[in-house]
């Protein structure tokens, strides 16, 4: 029988920072069972930070849930900084997690920004992966950059259009870096004004069913989520073009999952499709009634499925 809600919510039993580099702190924390098979959750974003409902993908009694807010985001110090914050350090904070919470060998689930990241670490530690799970795939290409700025509007038209008018027309040639600019401006009235229209765009377009009406607080994780997001994208993840693909073949060994909505707006099917072929272990379902989000029934299913499937990893 195929669960198709989350399991129950539950609290951390432990949490705490982590000095990482510079003058970042990591927040952690772990819950479900103390002596269980080790499970990793990376949120997406970049700079989204961890809900309690992700807690909820795994089941308490089997797995120890181990949860991070990454360099900026969620509870970590300081909120929203992008100073030492690049894809290599956030692969280096989850190796430091993972001395310091003694775990030899985990399972690692990613979605969205969290699938580019769970693949890059799996690429440079597969021997500490004893299984991986990815939703909605990114693979930090320039074509998924330019579709995310451009493409949407091909469905989100409307959406697209608000996203644009932000911008004085003489700006609106590189999106991404017009948003940039304003994101890092020091001003709190331009960079949260600029904040809550990027977000705004990124929600309307994430579920199959969107209002198309979402509209965000200026708050300060609505900034740490826009800006951490923007400095990735001007800076291409940090990652050569397609080097999550070519780097695939140290996979090869790591049993795992690709969970991939029909309609993700965000992150296309073709780019799961594309890692599935060059990591051939790997079982990709595609979600035929889901867009992007990882709350979406379908796709919470199929993430509940591949999670009980990987017990049998661990």
């Amino acid at each position: 029988m195929i669960r198709n809600c989350l399991f129950s919510p539950l609290q951390p039993y432990d949490s705490g920072m982590m000095n990482a580099g510079g003058h970042h702190r990591i927040y952690w924390e772990q819950s479900g069972k103390a002596d269980g098979a080790p499970a990793l959750f990376i949120h997406g974003g970049p700079g989204s930070g961890v809900q309690p409902q992700h807690r909820q993908f795994f089941d308490p009694a089997h797995y120890r849930i181990i949860l991070f807010d990454q360099r900026g985001a969620g509870r970590s110090e300081p909120l929203a900084s992008v100073e030492q914050n690049t894809t290599w350090e956030l692969i280096a904070d989850i190796e430091q997690l993972r001395q310091m919470l003694g775990v030899e060998r985990w399972l690692v689930f990613g979605g969205s920004w969290g699938s580019t990241l769970a693949l890059a670490y799996a690429e440079q530690h597969p021997e500490r992966c004893a299984g991986l799970i990815v939703r909605g795939v990114w693979l930090g290409t320039d074509e998924e950059i330019a579709w995310w700025a451009y493409g949407t509007q091909t469905f989100f038209p409307e959406n697209w259009r608000r996203f644009m008018a932000y911008l004085p027309e003489a700006e609106r040639g590189d999106l991404v870096a017009a948003y940039h600019r304003r994101l890092m401006d020091p001003s709190p009235e331009t960079h949260l004004s600029a904040a809550v229209a990027w977000k705004s765009y990124e929600t309307a377009c994430t579920t199959l069913r969107s209002t198309g009406a979402e509209v965000l607080d200026a708050s300060p994780h609505t900034l740490a989520m826009s800006r951490i997001m923007a400095h990735y994208f001007v800076n291409r993840a940090f990652l050569q073009e397609d080097a999550l693909i070519h780097g695939a073949e140290r996979l090869a060994q790591i049993p795992g999952y690709i969970i991939q909505g029909r309609y993700d707006m965000i992150c296309p099917p073709k780019y799961a499709d594309r890692l599935a072929r060059a990591w051939p272990r790997a079982t990709f379902e595609i979600v035929p009634d889901a867009g992007h989000s990882a709350f979406e029934s379908g796709t919470v299913a199929r993430l509940i499925a591949a999670t009980e499937a990987c017990k049998r990893l661990t």
